[in-house]
């Protein structure tokens, strides 16, 4: 199913932004960063919704807010 893709898609860009960052791959404000965890919780809004998971759609709005705040201040 294509819900199941995004998520897996989103969750993918989510643990790729955790490495690079404890990698020190990229700093945590940098724009890589942010811009991996944004669409990533973009494609686990997607998918959480659908699946009715609200509580886990929250938490993804939320990340994606933090993400969008941390790009706008740059």
């Amino acid at each position: 199913m294509l819900v199941d893709l995004i998520g897996w898609i989103g969750a993918g860009l989510i643990v790729l932004a955790y490495y690079l960052v404890s990698t020190k791959k990229t700093k945590s404000d940098s724009s890589i960063y942010q811009l991996l965890n944004l669409f990533g919780a973009v494609a686990l809004i997607i998918n959480t919704y659908v699946k009715g998971a609200i509580p886990s759609t929250v938490l993804n709005v939320v990340w994606a807010f933090i993400a969008i705040k941390i790009l706008f201040k740059k």
